[in-house]
């Protein structure tokens, strides 16, 4: 099968301006092992041959129903994952030829927050010592640690006083402002938000995604943010992406993705968003059938199996990544059609 075509010659991105990170036929394939001796069968292929890029100071957010490959494109942008193949351009470096210790010097511009905020930290270390970790590893002296510690923990809505704290005396938003005061310690450019407010109450989710927001006004911060809340999505993106199977099936800026999605997998992941207005009624889009195993993806059309307008082409032929309209691709052979089939769709970034 033939994957998508990389990030510059697909023209993605939303300016001329050269990108911070270009991601390009991304490849993370995991081994099936059968019998005694572990023979390859097979391989799972959770991320095949997605492309993209990011600019600095924007927000790409990623999103797809689970199992579609998308924490697995974030951790393996981060070579938290080695890729199978492909590359990653971060200010033009390849990351996939990177030795260790280049690698490792690199990955202070480069940090993640991960889902789970409890499970991310480490229940025996203090707060301040969680914060400072990243300055130790790195080199930092010890009272410029103490000194950028508590600076941390004041911007992002703690006390300087919780740095003597474990993170079992927390609150989750608490734990979570913690784990985004750790990303920042090493003054990251490009930081992986990995479903960062999922695990929260939605009352503490806004005052997360509002600082989030803010950090990245006024530190110039650059977001690949992944989540499957479609309305979190909306309201913190520039451009979004949505992944079925592995691979970027549309990608657009928000609102017009959100106004005019032109594939049908995209179409039916916003039909489900709840509508805040009981006057108005928007059509459901029920998929059939369950998500292929993605160790034998279908032919053709990896989403015909479950799409209300496939045809005999869908199944034969894998659709070529294009532009429907400027900024907006899609993956999809009667995309024009699709569109034909939506309103608009309420509602905007805020």
């Amino acid at each position: 099968m033939t994957s998508q075509p990389h990030a510059a010659a697909a023209g993605f991105g939303s300016s001329g301006a050269t990108p911070l990170l270009e991601v390009r036929d991304l490849k993370k394939y995991y081994p099936i092992r059968r019998g005694v001796f572990g023979r390859v069968e097979g391989f799972i292929r959770a991320v095949d041959g997605v492309s993209f890029t990011l600019h600095e100071g924007e927000t790409l957010g990623l999103v797809g129903e689970s199992g579609c490959g998308k924490t697995t494109t974030g951790r393996t942008i981060l070579r938290l994952q080695e890729p199978t193949a492909g590359q990653i351009l971060y200010r033009g470096q390849d990351l996939t030829r990177l030795p260790a210790a280049a690698m490792r010097r690199l990955r202070r511009e480069m940090q993640i927050i991960f889902q789970d905020p409890f499970g991310s930290l480490d229940p025996r270390m203090t707060a301040g010592q969680i914060v400072a970790e990243p300055l130790v590893v790195h080199g930092v002296p010890r009272r410029e640690r103490e000194r950028r510690v508590a600076e941390l923990l004041e911007r992002v809505g703690l006390s300087a006083r919780d740095a003597r704290r474990l993170p079992h005396e927390f609150s989750g938003g608490q734990r979570q402002r913690l784990s985004i005061a750790r990303a920042l310690a090493l003054n990251p450019r490009l930081v992986v938000c990995d479903e960062p407010v999922s695990a929260l109450d939605v009352s503490i989710q806004s005052q997360i995604l509002n600082l989030l927001m803010e950090l990245q006004r006024e530190f110039g911060l650059t977001y690949l943010f992944i989540a499957h809340d479609l309305n979190v999505v909306r309201h913190v993106s520039d451009r979004v992406g949505v992944m079925y199977l592995g691979r970027l099936v549309e990608l657009a800026g928000a609102d017009e993705l959100y106004s005019w999605p032109a594939h049908p997998y995209t179409q039916a992941l916003l039909s489900a968003i709840p509508e805040p207005d009981p006057e108005r009624r928007r059509e459901r889009i029920v998929l059939q059938g369950d998500v292929p195993s993605p160790a034998r993806p279908p032919s053709g059309c990896r989403f015909h199996t479950r799409c209300p307008l496939a045809q005999d082409r869908c199944r034969q032929e894998e659709p070529a990544w294009r532009a429907i309209r400027p900024g907006h691709w899609v993956a999809c052979h009667f995309a024009e059609e699709a569109m034909g089939r939506v309103g608009t769709v309420p509602g905007s970034k805020g």
